[in-house]
């Protein structure tokens, strides 16, 4: 088959990395723009890297109002205050959040556009030179070129994609994630390993992507009935596989999965990666019916497709509760989402509906 493998960002990995290699930062500006939430001052990232920074010589400015699946008003304010400090670079801490939010004031600050058009893509190869300190296991932002945002007028969550948002450094250092909560340790160790399964059900699918999402399904998988003892090495490779799987959906991309997911997102407040969790056992189990090829998984992950349903699905028990005319209109709004067409099991509009009911235990 054709296919194109491109992933430029440099990865450093291990324990005080930002410390030991801050030098790396010195060639992308003179004054970063830091974009970060709260927990970065709590976890010893933003300290590490405010280190770094001063021991180039490099001035920094904090912008730490990025809020959770930021929307356009706060990217704007980024770029104000980029604008206001001179800042020449922008390095994203944190989780997917604020590593989103980096990238597109990195993008939108060079190419300027109006709002109705920051999701309508064609964006030029340009951008502010980007690093970043992941400071959860699950996202895998910081090695993709994607920033997903909130869409408050679509009413949905929408990605935008430039070469320019690869990020040309990136630190991973498992000790920001030690003292995670159990729930945000779940539900990001659970984002990382949809990533792995949907990057292997994408039409656009490559043997390179493969190759990372199988590798990321089998550090990631045998973790997952156990994400609340875990040790620093533990922590280290839950680190170590979601930017697997973040290498891998570079190239794929993400499928039906993320693409129903953001309504559970947008409208109940249901964190991402639970979102796709939730609905992760009944994509499966419809990917399986229609003869989607899931012997890569299984063998990463050592077990049969059902199984590793039933896994995810006690993982994520007990389930929300949402009414059948909500989920109805979930799968009315996600009909059109274009993740659905990417998907190699293709689901149906009855499909889709079916996705939503069952994962909330409603009869199709």
């Amino acid at each position: 088959m054709d296919f194109t493998y491109r992933m430029p960002t440099k990865i450093v990995f291990g324990r005080d990395c930002v410390r030991k290699n801050g030098a790396l930062l010195s060639p992308l500006g003179g004054h970063a723009l830091i974009v970060t939430g709260r927990s970065s001052k709590r976890n010893g990232a933003l300290d590490d890297l405010l280190f770094a920074l001063s021991e180039n010589g490099q001035d920094a400015t904090v912008f730490d109002r990025v809020t959770p699946n930021p929307g356009l008003s706060c990217i704007r304010e980024g770029i104000a205050l980029l604008e206001s400090a001179g800042a020449d670079f922008v390095v994203g801490v944190g989780g997917g959040s604020p590593m989103d939010a980096a990238k597109a004031i990195a993008l939108l600050s060079v190419e300027t556009r109006g709002d109705g058009a920051v999701f309508q893509g064609n964006y030029a190869d340009c951008a502010l030179p980007l690093a970043m300190i992941p400071t959860t296991a699950g996202t895998g932002s910081e090695v993709t070129p994607y920033s997903v945002l909130t869409d408050g007028e679509g009413e949905t969550k929408r990605s935008i994609y430039s070469e320019a948002l690869f990020p040309r450094l990136a630190f991973l250092d498992g000790k920001y994630t030690d003292a995670l909560p159990e729930t945000i340790t779940k539900n990001t160790a659970l984002d990382a390993f949809s990533h792995a399964v949907e990057s292997l059900l994408s039409r656009a699918a490559t043997p390179f992507s493969r190759l990372l999402a199988v590798e990321s399904a089998k550090v990631v998988y045998p973790y997952l009935p156990r994400l609340s003892r875990l040790s620093e090495n533990d922590r280290d490779a839950l680190l170590f596989a979601s930017s697997l799987a973040g290498m891998a959906i570079a190239q794929s991309g993400t499928t039906a999965v993320h693409g129903l997911g953001y309504c559970l997102t947008y409208f109940c407040g249901i964190d991402h990666g639970r979102a796709n969790a939730l609905l992760l056992g009944e994509a499966l189990r419809l990917a399986r019916e229609k003869g989607a090829d899931l012997s890569l998984l299984e063998g990463a992950c050592g077990e049969s497709a059902e199984e590793i349903a039933l896994c995810i699905d006690k993982l994520v028990s007990p389930r929300e509760v949402i009414p059948r005319e909500v989920l109805l209109d979930f799968a009315a709004r996600s009909r059109t989402n274009k993740n659905i067409a990417k998907s190699v099991y293709e689901p149906s509009p009855k499909e889709v509906e079916r996705i939503f009911l069952r994962s909330f235990g409603i009869n199709d």
